[in-house]
């Protein structure tokens, strides 16, 4: 079991930053590849970005690139996302998902997901 908390959503105007929290638990964290997905009402939950065990790999949606950095810090059991230059098609809620496979992108390969956190951007 790996459980995970994000914080750090809210409101933010466009143009605006955020950054998330993922906190995970247990001492497996550092074995798993983790990702950040989001969801909007009424659309299928989509992959944003993801990062290796050791941080050495990344990789982003195009929705995103440029914008987004996904990070880690395996000591504190934490990962992280920095959103940047926020425009209201980001307005989601956004969930954190561990993964022991190399298919990122894809909601099904995640074994664990957090209770998400809402990030909206208002024009």
């Amino acid at each position: 079991q790996v459980p995970l908390v994000e914080s750090g959503g809210g409101l933010v105007q466009a143009g605006g930053s955020l950054r998330l929290s993922c906190a995970a638990s247990g001492r497996t964290f550092s074995s798993y590849a983790m990702g950040w997905f989001r969801q909007a009402p009424g659309k299928e939950r989509e992959f944003v970005a993801a990062i290796s065990w050791s941080g050495s790999s990344t990789l982003y949606a195009d929705s995103v690139k440029g914008r987004f950095t996904i990070s880690r810090d395996n000591a504190k059991n934490t990962m992280y996302l920095q959103m940047n230059s926020l425009n209201p098609e980001d307005t989601a809620v956004y969930y954190c998902a561990a993964t022991s496979t190399g298919r990122w992108t894809l909601v099904y390969e995640y074994d664990y997901w957090g209770q998400g956190t809402q990030v909206t951007v208002s024009s």
